[in-house]
């Protein structure tokens, strides 16, 4: 989802780009280098980082609410796996810069989120998993800094993205979750809470520029938020779908499901003064992007990878 917006800002940059993932070669044209393979395995990690300067590591997986707490090691272990693996064979084959995305999951439960505080607690107990998995990542690039001096690595901790390409299946987040109900038909639509749970939304472009920036001007290891910077109600959220559609559909709101803390907002305040980042794509752009993209290739949508089908 982020690498096809990432893949073009970088050949307008001028870089020759080298392409690993395990879906369908949708990133790859005339001007990339694709390969196919799982980054869970080190001999083709080693393969794929060889003779790179810099190193974007995205590769990650996304679940709905209370995913992880039923399939808890496909989150974990595959996560564990690739994040350690790709770092590692990047410092043996010499890449100068590489970027780890984080997540905003690795915060414990506050309403806002700042990058120090971090660590004042344990990560909320429905991303426990996926949450320490990623947070053993930073703390893996730190530990390359204080040993070898490999102090050029960038840490992000995007919000929720979302965008083209997003998960579509039954397990997708929110906003892919809603775009595929709708566009199926379902009638009412029935949506989690009572619409009052605000979270932090970021269109996947944004992320995509905020990376760049920060493997150019934050490849220190200190962490960096990438969000919006503005809470969006659910409810706003639905109506904002539902303003694209001829025909929106009744909205029921099942207050007895869970619906998480009611407030998860990222500070921008570091990323703002240190690399200059402000989104630039509205809740409403985005959703209209992401929804027409859906509307053209939702029929390929769900042929994706999927850690939960191992």
């Amino acid at each position: 989802m982020i690498g096809r917006q990432l893949v073009p800002l970088l050949i307008e940059a001028g870089a020759e780009v080298r392409v690993a993932a395990l879906d369908d070669p949708s990133l790859s044209d005339s001007r990339t280098e694709y390969r196919r393979g799982d980054l869970t395995d080190r001999s083709f990690c080693d393969e794929i980082v060889a003779g790179q300067d810099m190193v974007f590591h995205l590769a990650g997986i996304k679940g709905a609410a209370g995913l992880s707490a039923r399939k808890p090691a496909s989150f974990f272990v595959p996560l564990i796996l690739m994040n350690t693996q790709m770092m590692a064979a990047a410092h043996t084959a010499g890449v100068e810069r590489y970027l780890y995305t984080s997540s905003i999951a690795v915060y414990e439960p506050k309403a806002v989120f700042v990058e120090d505080e971090a660590w004042d607690g344990p990560p909320h107990p429905s991303d426990l998993f996926p949450s320490w998995a990623k947070r053993m990542g930073e703390l893996q690039a730190e530990a390359y800094k204080i040993e070898h001096g490999w102090d050029k690595i960038a840490i992000v901790r995007p919000a929720n993205v979302y965008g083209p390409g997003d998960d579509f299946s039954p397990n997708g987040m929110v906003i892919p979750s809603l775009i595929r109900r709708v566009v199926e038909g379902e009638s009412p639509l029935v949506v989690w809470g009572d619409g009052s749970t605000v979270r932090d939304f970021i269109f996947s472009r944004d992320v995509a520029r905020g990376m760049m920036l920060a493997i150019e001007k934050a490849a220190d290891c200190t962490p960096m938020n990438l969000g919006s910077g503005d809470g969006v109600a659910i409810r706003d959220l639905v109506a904002a779908l539902r303003n694209i559609l001829d025909d929106p559909p009744e909205v029921v709101w099942d207050t007895d499901k869970p619906t998480g803390e009611p407030i998860r907002l990222m500070d921008l305040t570091r990323a703002r003064e240190k690399i200059g980042f402000q989104p630039q794509t509205s809740l409403e752009e985005g959703v209209k992007e992401t929804f027409e993209w859906y509307l053209e290739n939702g029929g390929g949508a769900d042929t994706r990878f999927s850690a939960f089908d191992r």
